[in-house]
C-alpha cells in the first residue's frame, strides 16, 4: 500500500539518536526538544485526523473498535503499567497509541484519510486563527487534574488490593 503525503509513519515514534551537533552542549539539548517537540505536534495532527475518521461514515466498525479501545485504555486509571511509574508507566500508552494507529490506518480506506487528513489541515487553520481563552486553559488544566487524580486513585487501589491479597 503506498504512502500517502502527511501519513502516519515511523517517524512519529520519538527516537534517541544522538542530538543534530551545535557548539554548545545547550545547543544539542534544544535540538533533541526540538525533534522531539516536532514528533509530538506530528502525533498531535494524526490523532486529530484520526478524530475525523472516527466520525465519518465511510470509515468501518472495526476501525471505530480499535480507535475506541485504544482511547479507553489511554483514559483509563487502571493500566497493565500504571502512569505514576516514572518512565515505563508512559511507555505502554505510547505502544498502545502507536499499534492502534497502525491497526486504523490500515482498517480505513486511503480515501477516506485524504478527506480527514483535510479537515483536520482546515481545523487547525481554523483554531491557529481563533484566540485562546482563559477559559479554554482552564478547563484543560481541570480536565488534566481529575485524570492525574483518577489514574493515582485507581492504580492506589490496585496496589492496595494486591497487598492485602
Amino acid at each position: 500500500m503506498a504512502m500517502l503525503e502527511g501519513e502516519l509513519d515511523n517517524s512519529i515514534i520519538p527516537h534517541t539518536s544522538p542530538p543534530r551537533e551545535n557548539a554548545a552542549t545547550g545547543g544539542r539539548l534544544s535540538a533533541l526538544l526540538a525533534t522531539w517537540s516536532e514528533k509530538a505536534q506530528k502525533l498531535q495532527k494524526e490523532a486529530h485526523v484520526f478524530y475525523f475518521a472516527f466520525k465519518h461514515p465511510g470509515t468501518p466498525w472495526y476501525a471505530r473498535l480499535i480507535a475506541a479501545c485504544a482511547a479507553g485504555y489511554l483514559l483509563s486509571p487502571i493500566q497493565i503499567i500504571p502512569s505514576f511509574i516514572p518512565v515505563i508507566g508512559f511507555m505502554d500508552d505510547l505502544v498502545v497509541l502507536v499499534v492502534g494507529f497502525k491497526l486504523i490506518q490500515r482498517a480505513i480506506s486511503p480515501a477516506v484519510l485524504k478527506e480527514c487528513r483535510e479537515q483536520a489541515e482546515a481545523a487547525e487553520l481554523k483554531r491557529r486563527a481563533k484566540d485562546s481563552s482563559v477559559t479554554d486553559v482552564v478547563v484543560s488544566v481541570t480536565v488534566a487534574i481529575l485524570w492525574l487524580i483518577s489514574a493515582i486513585a485507581g492504580s492506589l487501589l490496585i496496589a492496595s488490593y494486591f497487598r492485602h491479597r
